[in-house]
């Protein structure tokens, strides 16, 4: 893995979201990319790229086990924004996972699972970038709480960047009502964070955000967001 390249010595953490998205367009260009999974960070943060005149290109984190929803989503995104989404990550179907893992791998090992249709195919599609921004947020749950807004990847080879990391669920909330921000509508119905169907549950009220995320075990991350390496990797 290479070190960490050098960068302006700037307090990223005192940078609003936009100040963040800006510095980082001018400072890899065609190198910056933005990954979505069409959650409401998906909203707030294409509605903001665009805003901002950014021509940043889209990488779609499709299992191809997303609820309609979601799908309906990034649709509803794409007409409202024109977003330069790019092909998907090469991904192995459920069905030939099933034949090379077993059924259900999700409930068996859901760690093996992210790995081969998350994080495998992520490592690929970030080949040609310096830089990736994501939606995730310190108060989504305590494997969060400490995200930097511009932190280097070791695993991946590039820069995160966490425009949103400071930003709290109502904060979010409050952008995408304000500008009319089209949005998964699960959020509407107790799905407070949006994953792959067989993994996902709405949330009650008293329960941490991602909650509903690998209800039933100890797992708080899909793994993409992790630089230690988990599920057979």
């Amino acid at each position: 893995m290479a070190s960490a390249p050098p960068l302006p010595e700037l307090d990223f953490d005192a940078m609003s979201a936009e100040d963040v998205l800006g510095w980082a367009y001018a400072e890899f260009g065609d190198r910056l990319c933005l990954t979505c999974s069409w959650q409401k960070q998906s909203s707030v943060l294409v509605h903001m790229v665009a805003e901002l005149g950014l021509d940043i290109p889209v990488i779609e984190l499709d299992t191809h086990l997303f609820f309609r929803e979601s799908y309906e989503t990034r649709d509803r995104l794409i007409e409202r924004y024109g977003l330069r989404l790019l092909p998907p990550p090469e991904l192995i179907t459920v069905a030939e996972q099933h034949r090379q893992e077993g059924p259900n791998l999700w409930e068996t090992d859901p760690d093996r699972c992210c790995h081969i249709r998350k994080v495998e195919p992520l490592l690929k599609a970030l080949e040609p970038y310096e830089a990736w921004i994501s939606g995730i947020r310190r108060d989504q749950s305590p494997s969060r709480a400490t995200t930097a807004k511009v932190q280097w990847s070791e695993r991946y080879d590039v820069w995160k960047l966490h425009p949103l990391a400071d930003w709290d669920e109502k904060r979010v909330w409050a952008y995408i009502t304000v500008n009319e921000i089209p949005y998964n509508p699960l959020h509407d119905v107790g799905f407070r964070s949006i994953g792959c169907i067989p993994c996902t549950r709405p949330t009650r009220p008293e329960e941490e955000e991602r909650a509903g995320r690998w209800a039933g075990s100890d797992k708080l991350e899909c793994g993409i967001h992790l630089d230690t390496p988990v599920g057979g990797q």
